[in-house]
């Protein structure tokens, strides 16, 4: 994994942690885990992709907004990815 791969899963779970209101430990979780069932609702997950777009300074635009793709702390690292965002 790169350097710049891990500071944004890094600031990923930082955003998770403020937002996703999860019922378990964020850095507990594999980046590939599951969010929703780690207690992440539908409301925290926009709640999650507003404090993303303010991080990052993107827009996810409407057909990202999935719930695949806040399902995970990697689905949301190439989400990012794919709107040019970096760490």
């Amino acid at each position: 994994m790169s350097t710049e791969t891990t500071t944004t899963q890094a600031r990923i779970r930082d955003v998770l942690r403020l937002h996703a209101h999860l019922t378990k430990d964020v850095d507990a979780l594999d980046s590939s885990d599951d969010l929703y069932a780690a207690g992440m609702t539908s409301h925290a997950s926009v709640t999650v992709m507003l404090a993303c777009e303010d991080e990052w300074d993107v827009e996810f635009p409407q057909r990202m907004l999935t719930r695949t793709t806040f399902s995970s702390v990697d689905a949301i690292a190439a989400a990012l990815a794919e709107l040019g965002a970096t760490s």
